[in-house]
């Protein structure tokens, strides 16, 4: 393999690694370079684990309060790059089993749930809109050299597909659908630096099964900044901070004042090795918490390329 190729495959493992999996739950998500492109054809498989332990729920929209969690995911992903119209596109499938203990207190009972077992599958399809057609590995080689403003959509699915107890307030499942668009930009800054920023919002379907009557939700919107260092093909750094607020809830007809306005930080370090690996290591924390939220991540990812 030409070393050409080589930073071609490791600038792209390390991009595969953070649009593959989110460092957190949904709309706490701290994903940089999601709208970072890769050449055509690359296909990627991702393996992950994470440790998040405090304030934290497999569904942060509970109504648990005084939450003490020690929470373990295990993710597995792929991520195939198309030629959709000319532009740079992605499909993303992810699939996490996550399990640990809760305790809380639901309308001031003390409570705690051992719990193990798959959660919702997700789907993610993403388009460079401007800035980024569909490269070969020659051509994105070029735009690393070089890289341009970036502007991208994307809808991300979560499909009701975990495990789910309809006699248990907490679950590893959701038990409805949910849906998020979202737009990303992306600016070039000096000395290989680069600010991205990214908005949108999760939609939800409602949960006609929850034990304390049907739950609607109001929709959550939610913002990322991330500030990437690009050190060398595939090896950077980032520091990333996000918003989401929203998220009122009606359970069994009853209107919660559980709004959300809450905010995490956290770092991303990513550096490829052996040609087609990669390796991401993440932490995060609560950083403003109106309601929940209050808790530490700390995740480490493997990425490996196909031809």
């Amino acid at each position: 393999m030409s070393l050409r190729f080589t930073k071609a495959y490791r600038a792209m493992l390390a991009w595969a690694l953070c649009s593959l999996w989110a460092a957190g739950a949904v709309a706490q998500e701290l994903s940089p370079r999601s709208y970072w492109p890769a050449p055509r054809g690359t296909r990627v498989l991702v393996s992950g684990y994470a440790y998040a332990s405090g304030d934290v729920l497999t569904d942060p929209s509970l109504p648990v309060y005084d939450v003490d969690s020690r929470l373990n995911s295990a993710v597995i992903g792929y991520l195939q790059t198309l030629n959709l119209l000319g532009r740079t596109t992605n499909i993303i499938v992810e699939q996490p089993y996550t399990w640990g203990t809760t305790k809380g207190f639901v309308f001031g009972d003390p409570a705690r749930r051992d719990l193990s077992g798959f959660g919702d599958l997700s789907v993610t399809l993403s388009v460079n809109l401007r800035g980024a057609p569909s490269m070969t590995r020659e051509e994105f080689q070029a735009f690393r050299a070089d890289p341009q403003p970036l502007l991208g959509a994307s809808v991300k699915v979560l499909a009701p597909t975990g495990r789910y107890e309809e006699d248990r307030l907490i679950n590893v499942g959701a038990n409805r659908w949910a849906v998020k668009p979202e737009l990303g930009y992306i600016i070039p800054l000096k000395h290989k630096w680069v600010l991205e920023l990214e908005a949108g919002a999760w939609f939800f379907g409602h949960d006609d099964d929850f034990v304390n009557g049907e739950r609607e939700q109001h929709p959550i919107v939610a913002a990322e900044v991330h500030l990437v260092k690009r050190i060398r093909p595939g090896f950077w750094a980032s520091l990333d901070a996000n918003y989401f607020g929203g998220g009122r809830q009606t359970i069994g007809g009853n209107r919660h004042s559980d709004v959300l306005r809450n905010s995490r930080l956290g770092g991303t370090f990513v550096f490829p090795f052996a040609r087609r690996h990669a390796i991401k290591i993440g932490y995060s924390k609560g950083w403003v918490t109106s309601y929940g939220n209050n808790y530490g991540q700390f995740l480490v990812s493997h990425t490996m390329a196909f031809r």
